[in-house]
């Protein structure tokens, strides 16, 4: 399993359709889905009942030895935990991918490819980048070194 960690703009789904393509793995991006199903970006619990959802999934394909990409963000330490402990259960190697981008080239980022809406101010960036949990070197020694 590949897990994808970074704040909006960072660059997650670039690689993570990187690794996707080059491991024959199946994505899961809880904003594709929310575009797809016309639904607010910001609403906190259909993201949530999407990623409980797409956790389900990457467990059952993770069982049957079908490489996985969480593309969540996964701005805590416990999120990340939760979905390591998860996937070594099942067997399933591990990988942390932490996308580290200065909050400033965020920011201009997010602004010039204009996806969002409503828009994300500097003011929301900020906020974001404080309420991060920046994996610390103890819990990448946690997951398995990169293929890539």
């Amino acid at each position: 399993m590949f897990i994808v960690c970074g704040l909006p703009g960072a660059g997650k789904t670039t690689l993570a359709r990187q690794l996707e393509s080059k491991f024959h793995a199946i994505r899961f991006c809880p904003d594709e889905w929310l575009a797809d199903l016309a639904l607010d970006f910001y609403d906190e619990t259909r993201r949530g009942r999407i990623e409980a959802l797409q956790w389900k999934l990457a467990q059952a394909l993770l069982a049957r030895g079908v490489s996985v990409v969480i593309e969540w963000g996964t701005w805590a330490r416990s999120e990340r935990d939760t979905l390591r402990l998860g996937a070594r259960a099942l067997g399933a190697d591990v990988e942390l991918h932490y996308l580290a981008v200065p909050v400033e080239v965020l920011y201009e980022r997010v602004k010039d490819r204009g996806m969002e809406y409503p828009r994300i101010d500097r003011d929301d960036m900020n906020r974001w980048a404080e309420a991060f949990q920046e994996p610390a070197a103890e819990e990448l020694e946690l997951f398995d070194p990169p293929l890539t």
